[in-house]
């Protein structure tokens, strides 16, 4: 997944007004940090928004 799908789809989730911020401030308990960390640690983003799936609930047709 391309960093720019993941952005995208964390926008629809969760507007793109709050994305960033629930990026930088949610820690995803599957990853042990938030996702705007584990971008910058390299982690490929689709486990990235994996975890997001398992803390908040995403439309099936996002997953």
């Amino acid at each position: 997944m391309r960093l720019t799908d993941f952005w995208e789809r964390m926008d629809e989730v969760h507007g793109p007004g709050y994305s960033q911020s629930w990026a930088r401030d949610v820690v995803l308990s599957p990853l042990g940090c938030t996702a705007a960390e584990a971008i910058e640690r390299g982690i490929d983003t689709k486990e990235i928004w994996r975890a997001v799936c398992t803390v908040v609930e995403v439309p099936p047709r996002l997953q």
